[in-house]
């Protein structure tokens, strides 16, 4: 017996694509798999761990726990778009320079989160910081490098605003 399919079509980082996927694949494997978007890692496929994260609608979600289907019509943008995006390189770039990744593995998930947390937070405390990225599992880093990676973007995005901290 075959496995039934379904047709998608999604607007991915600006490109309109249509796959044609199993009823049970999930988004993160089409973006990776059918699609070539390797930024989104599946790592727990439970969506505890983060390492999926993606931008859905310009809401920040899971890929490993939207089935394709879901997402039919979806407007999608992975790391591969996000982290060359005017408001979100700046971010990347404090990533680098404050050590905040090791291995990798998290660092998209963990940028797309941080992100997010910018766009609601111009100026969060380091706490603020944990709290929102907690939903995103690092193995190499300790935490600390990240925090300090998002501290200094949120910084420099207000003194590049002329306010004072």
């Amino acid at each position: 017996m075959s496995e039934p399919m379904q047709r998608v079509a999604l607007k991915v980082n600006g490109e309109r694509h249509v796959v044609t996927v199993p009823t049970r694949k999930h988004l993160a494997d089409i973006l990776r798999e059918d699609l070539g978007f390797t930024g989104v890692h599946v790592g727990c496929e439970h969506g505890v761990c983060g390492a999926c994260t993606i931008r859905i609608d310009g809401a920040i979600a899971r890929g490993c726990l939207i089935l394709g289907g879901q997402s039919d019509g979806a407007e999608i943008e992975t790391i591969e778009y996000l982290s060359s995006q005017p408001g979100t390189r700046d971010l990347v770039d404090a990533f680098v320079s404050e050590n905040a990744l090791q291995c990798g593995f998290c660092t998209p998930g963990m940028v797309i989160s941080a992100a997010a947390l910018l766009a609601e937070t111009a100026d969060p405390t380091r706490e603020e910081v944990r709290a929102y990225l907690s939903g995103n599992y690092c193995r190499c880093t300790g935490y600390h490098a990240i925090v300090d990676a998002v501290m200094k973007t949120a910084a420099g995005r207000r003194a590049a605003k002329g306010e004072v901290a």
